[in-house]
């Protein structure tokens, strides 16, 4: 029987450095298909949302991909959206993808500020989804209306 060795250290790091580089991706692509045209600060908001859902962990998953790709959460991430095909192929030439891996991977290494005071959940102004009835926005960031659910 083979013995198995310890994990080095520097494996370790390594693995580390993958986990959070994929993170960011998924992240990115989330963030690029959700707020692309928000400008910087509506992405970093959406950046905010998915980042506040992992620290809350339970139903929605416990880790930046799992949260991401929830089910029905994140629209872009619905196989029957149009804007999927794109989110999967888009790469690092377009700006506004540029933008969008470098705010993820400030909020994957945690040093992305919280711009909405805890937000949860969020929906496009002019959208009212049920679940927003009786909620009081904590924020409002370009065209995005952002709110912390208490009873989730």
């Amino acid at each position: 029987m083979k013995k198995l060795k310890p994990v080095q250290k520097e494996q370790l790091k390594e693995n580390i450095i993958f986990q959070r580089e994929l993170e960011a991706d998924v992240l990115a692509r989330t963030i690029w298909g959700e707020a692309r045209g928000e400008g910087s600060a509506g992405m970093m908001a959406v950046a905010n949302v998915v980042m506040n859902r992992v620290k809350r962990g339970g139903w929605w998953g416990s880790s930046v991909i799992e949260v991401c790709q929830k089910p029905f959460q994140f629209s872009c991430w619905n196989k029957d959206d149009p804007n999927r095909r794109a989110v999967m192929a888009i790469d690092g030439g377009d700006i506004h993808f540029a933008t969008a891996l470098r705010i993820a991977r400030r909020a994957v290494h945690g040093v992305l500020p919280d711009m909405t005071e805890g937000a949860d959940h969020y929906h496009a102004a002019g959208v009212y989804p049920e679940w927003s009835r009786g909620e009081r926005p904590v924020a409002v960031i370009g065209s995005h209306i952002f709110y912390r659910l208490k009873n989730i």
